[in-house]
């Protein structure tokens, strides 16, 4: 099965999500995806990887992975080149599956689980203002999320005391008070207000929902910790990157002098970041992302070092359809996945229009016997007909 192509496509509708499909000579097309800044990661697919993969045996996939990072990492590897490693790892694997007729999970080790709990990350979409809800009516958010029978939820209750950008720049569903730089300032009151919608949800939802606090590394330690200890007696499912994840030794500081949870962190890139924190106890829950950190062949590395700490992965997400399907192959393959990442706007929304197959999720829980052969899924026909998407081919 030799590499006769390397497809990218675009859909100006999600502007930051780009889909790759490999083509081989049998016929056959794996899909992979990735997110962020797609006309780099475009670039570095046809202008760096396609002439190392183009006419290579499709099932090498180690020896590609190697062969990518290893020139990669010659110029500095972090960024778009780990974006389309992942991406371009993933569609191998959906490739090898759909070959063998297996599930990609099969391929992974076999499945340890039949089902896993989800979260609802809360950020607006067409059919649900869920950010907004949260800012303003949190509890009555948390019974939405119940009637559907979702029983935990992310949020983010102080992005928006942080420093501000002025910029009309795309930065992702969470909003633009999730970027910028770091806030050294959180006065009392801004602290209570962005407690008030952890008491809301606790007052209205009880111990019914748990609540994972996202912090989008917009704090220094100290502020970090002010945060932290208010959170304690409302027993949160963890706190999300509340500080930047490149201090080791600041994260294990956090983790140490609060007793709430860290979960750390999707911006960690390759199995060899994460050691760094496992290794100096900075973590409770290890959160790679699949389509960033080094596709499903460096997500199994990290769920197995966290599994040497005795720690869960909870595989993040927000971002397009393949990167939930490849998590939840990874959720039914690893002993320690503890929830999945999903919004429900999305997969209640656009991940239809895109997918030939629906995500497999009833009552807050994720159904992971459901898939066929590699991934399960592939782009729509008259999805990629479509005139607002763009494809760019390498081969072929």
């Amino acid at each position: 099965m030799k590499i006769t192509g390397i497809e990218t496509i675009r859909w100006s509708e999600h502007p930051q999500i780009l889909w790759v499909r490999i083509h081989t000579d049998d016929g056959a097309a794996g899909l992979g995806e990735t997110y962020y800044l797609p006309s780099a990661v475009e670039a570095v697919i046809h202008d760096f990887a396609a002439p190392l993969l183009l006419g290579q045996s499709a099932f090498d996939r180690e020896r590609h992975w190697q062969t990518l990072f290893s020139y990669a990492n010659f110029f500095g590897y972090a960024g778009a080149e780990m974006r389309a490693i992942s991406a371009l790892d993933i569609a191998l694997w959906d490739l090898l599956g759909k070959h063998a007729g297996l599930p990609v999970f099969v391929l992974l080790g076999g499945q340890t689980r039949d089902v896993i709990r989800i979260y609802n990350t809360c950020v607006d979409t067409p059919l649900y203002d869920d950010r907004k809800s949260f800012l303003e009516r949190p509890g009555e958010l948390a019974q939405s999320l119940l009637a559907q029978g979702i029983t935990a939820m992310k949020v983010w209750p102080w992005d928006r005391f942080a420093p501000q950008m002025a910029s009309n720049t795309m930065t992702g569903p969470a909003g633009l008070s999730a970027v910028g730089p770091v806030g050294h300032d959180l006065t009392l009151e801004q602290l209570k207000q962005g407690l008030w919608i952890v008491q809301e949800i606790r007052r209205v939802a009880g111990d019914r929902m748990q609540i994972a606090i996202e912090g989008h590394s917009r704090w220094d330690i100290n502020c970090a910790l002010q945060i932290g200890r208010a959170l304690e007696p409302y027993d949160v499912l963890w706190m999300e990157d509340m500080i930047q994840p490149d201090s080791s030794s600041d994260l294990a500081r956090l983790a140490r002098e609060t007793r709430v949870p860290q979960a750390v962190s999707e911006r960690l890139f390759t199995s060899h970041a994460f050691r760094r924190i496992l290794v100096s106890d900075a973590a409770h829950i290890v959160m790679p992302d699949v389509i960033w950190t080094g596709g499903l062949s460096e997500a199994l590395k990290i769920a197995a070092l966290a599994e040497t700490h005795h720690l869960s992965v909870a595989p993040h997400d927000c971002t397009g359809p393949v990167n939930v399907i490849a998590c939840l192959h990874l959720c039914a393959a690893i002993p320690n996945a503890m929830i999945m990442e999903t919004v429900r706007g999305f997969y209640e929304g656009y991940y239809r229009d895109v997918l030939t197959d629906p995500m497999p999720i009833r009552d807050g829980r994720a159904l992971l016997d459901q898939f066929g052969p590699g991934l399960g899924v592939s782009l729509r026909p008259e999805f990629l007909n479509r005139s607002d998407i763009t494809r760019r081919i390498s081969g072929k």
